[in-house]
Parts: structure tokens; sequence; C-alpha cells
């Protein structure tokens, strides 16, 4: 089962290649399934077809759906939302404070992305694509698991959940409360394995793809390197840059201002192009069309001229590990052994970079985008003693803390 998840700065066309891709893959004969967690919906004019909530069959192999949050917030988060003020409330905690404790920012698109999890595991096609929300959205889509499951862990910690027999001192009811207490620690726990999940398909090269869709047009791309910097800061590879409405140049004989303005618009997209180049990332190209793309045969067509005999779904190549740990001086537990932290950051070069160390783990923000990096073991005993960008890896520089290095 492979996911290919497409999204970009909204307006550049992402819907319609999704929706293409999965015509496309239908038509080799892969059944495919193209789902919209973008607020807009607007798959379904891409495709000509009523969406709703529940997969909709668009043709032979082909179904379609837009993920309702509203009505997965209603059914899901309303009962985990009672189990967590049930803990909030054994743990001495008011009410009315409990009730703000247990209000997520951005659980719809959370649930959302459980759906597209489920579809993955359970729904029986080859291939899911997703329809991602503009890239703002998208990179907090793609960072919510990470965020929540460390909300859970700070709320209620893992090891006390085990311990499921210190429950009965907590309960407010004593015995009596000990199912419902039961209960939520079971809801707790299912929460913290979707999280895992999650986050295993999401950093699984081999399972999802990350397709960035943009118009060759400088605002566009400048977006664009700051997006794939925050994926990558998140553990996140982008596959492939999806460069749309690409205009081709007028013939020579061609005259008149229609044919200057022509002839400039296609020289800044090719130069826009040849910048794209240097970011190493494989770019695939769709023609500007003079006709909208709706409906399932204009689909075909732009996927036909974006992909042409190459298999749409398959994982991009492998590269540089965006996390890695490697000792550069010293052996054993000696005091005057060095090591750094590497996080592959495409593009960082052009985003601003700021580092802060937070008790064991360090704040590393860039592209617009802040994420906690759990410290190894090794380094939650060293102190931070420089840093330094070696193209597009940050290199952050540990040695030991002598007041502790050899506890």
């Amino acid at each position: 089962m492979r996911v290919v998840l497409f999204t970009g700065k909204g307006g550049v066309g992402k819907t319609t290649l999704a929706a293409a891709t999965a015509a496309h893959l239908a038509r080799s004969g892969r059944s495919a399934l193209v789902v919209s967690t973008d607020p807009a919906h607007s798959l379904g004019d891409a495709l000509e077809a009523d969406l709703g909530g529940e997969p909709v069959e668009i043709g032979e192999r082909l179904s379609a759906q837009h993920i309702d949050t509203r009505a997965l917030l209603d059914r899901s988060w309303g009962t985990l939302q009672g189990h967590l003020r049930t803990v909030l409330a054994g743990a001495g905690v008011d009410e009315l404070v409990a009730d703000e404790l247990t209000v997520l920012p951005g659980v719809e698109d959370l649930l959302a992305l459980g759906e597209v999890r489920r579809a993955a595991d359970t729904g029986g096609w080859d291939v899911v694509v997703v329809d991602c929300g503009p890239t703002a959205e998208t990179l907090r889509l793609l960072g919510l698991p990470e965020a929540v499951s460390g909300y859970l862990e700070r709320l209620f910690p893992a090891h006390r959940r085990a311990v499921r027999g210190m429950l009965a001192g907590l309960a407010p009811g004593g015995k009596e409360a000990l199912p419902a207490w039961e209960a939520t620690i079971t809801a707790l726990d299912e929460l913290a394995e979707d999280l895992t999940g999650l986050r295993t398909m999401l950093g699984d090269h081999t399972r999802t793809s990350i397709r960035l869709v943009l118009t060759p047009e400088r605002v566009v791309a400048a977006e664009t390197r700051r997006t794939i910097t925050a994926l990558a800061l998140h553990g996140l590879r982008v596959d492939d840059l999806v460069v749309n409405r690409i205009m081709p140049g007028p013939p020579p004989s061609l005259r008149g201002p229609a044919a200057r303005w022509l002839r400039e618009r296609h020289t800044e997209q090719q130069a826009v192009l040849s910048d794209l180049g240097g970011m190493a990332l494989p770019i695939r190209m769709a023609r500007y069309t003079a006709a909208e793309p709706t409906g399932v045969p204009a689909l075909l067509d732009i996927a036909h001229g974006l992909y042409g005999d190459t298999d749409p779904a398959a994982p991009g190549a492998d590269g540089a590990p965006l996390l890695q740990v490697r000792r550069t001086a010293g052996t054993g537990t000696s005091a005057e052994s060095e090591f750094e932290l590497v996080l592959h950051l495409p593009g960082a070069a052009d985003a601003p970079l700021d580092l802060s160390r937070v008790g064991d783990e360090l704040a590393v923000t860039a592209g617009g985008t802040r994420r906690m990096v759990a410290l190894p073991s090794v380094l939650q005993r060293c102190e931070v003693t420089g840093a330094r960008l070696v193209g597009d890896d940050l290199c952050i520089v540990f040695t030991p803390d002598r007041a502790v290095w050899t506890r």
C-alpha cells in the first residue's frame, strides 16, 4: 500500500494534480482512492462528482472522498475528551480548567490524518492519494502526531498508565470508579498507539511520498524551499517537485505584444526552473492548458504529460539521513569526547535558523517551523558548544558536561 501526499501554496493546482494522479493510477490497473483534507474541498469540482464523507466510486478502480472533519470531531474526539477530563479531575484539576486543557488546536486535522491511515491500512486500495491543504495547513497537519504525542506524555506519562493498580488510589470514587479509569487508560493507550502509527506511516519513505506542487514563480519557489526545510525538520522527506502551468515558448515567427508577453513569461519560468534544479530533487512538469482540466478525461490528459510511462506512485530515491549522531573526538567515556548532532535540512541556508536547549530536548527553528528534538542519552549529558551549517547539514557540536558526564 502506497500513500502519496500532494501539498503546496494555495492556488497552484495541487487538487487537480492529485486527482489526475489517482485517475492515471486507476487507468494503469491499480485501485486508487483520492481523498481531500483541504477545507476548501474542491476535489469534487475537479472530478465533476458529488463527494461526501465516505468513498464514492468515480470509475473503474477509482474512488474519491472528502474527509468530513466536523463529523469526525463529533464522533471520535468527544469520547476521548471525556476520558481526558477524568484523568485531570483525578489529579485534582478544576473542572473548568480541565475543559480548557482538553481542547487541542488542530485536532480536526489530526483526525483527518487518522482517516487517511485507516483507509491505507484497511480500505483495500493499492494507492491512497491525498489532496492536502495549503502549505501552512499541511505543515501543521504533518507535525501534529509528534506534537500531540508530547502533549499526551506530559499530561499522563506512559509509565503511569502502565501501573494501573495506582489508579484506585487516584480515583475520587474509590473502587467504584475504577472501571471508568480503566476505560480512560485504554483510550489513552489506543491514542498513543495511533499517534505512533501515524508517525511511522509519514516517516516511512518506502510507504509514503510527499509531492510539493508549485507554479514557476519566484515567490512560490521561495515558499517551496522553506517548506522543504520545514518538512525535513519534522523528519519528512520530499520525493518530487511538481511544477504546474508550464507555458510553451512562442514560435519565432510570432510577432506583436502577445508574442512579447509569452516570450517574457516563458523566459522567467525557465529561469525559475533552472534555480529549482539546484535543489537536487526530481522535477516533474505539467503544461498550462487552455481550458480548465476538470473531469476524468481531462485529468488523464494532464497525468499523461506529467508521468509519461513512469510509475506515479513509485517512491523517490533515498537521500541522506535526516538526523544522525556521530562522534568526532575521543573514545569511550573520555571527558575529551566530542559529538555532532547532524540535521539534514535542505534549503536551510536560505532560512533563518535558531537553536536553544530545553532540558533534554533541543528546540530547532528553521523555515518558520519549530521542532523539539529529543536528545539521545549520551547528548543529554553534554553541553552545546557550537553549531555550523555545512551545505544542507546543520551540525550541532556537543561536549561532555563534566558535572554529569560520568554519572
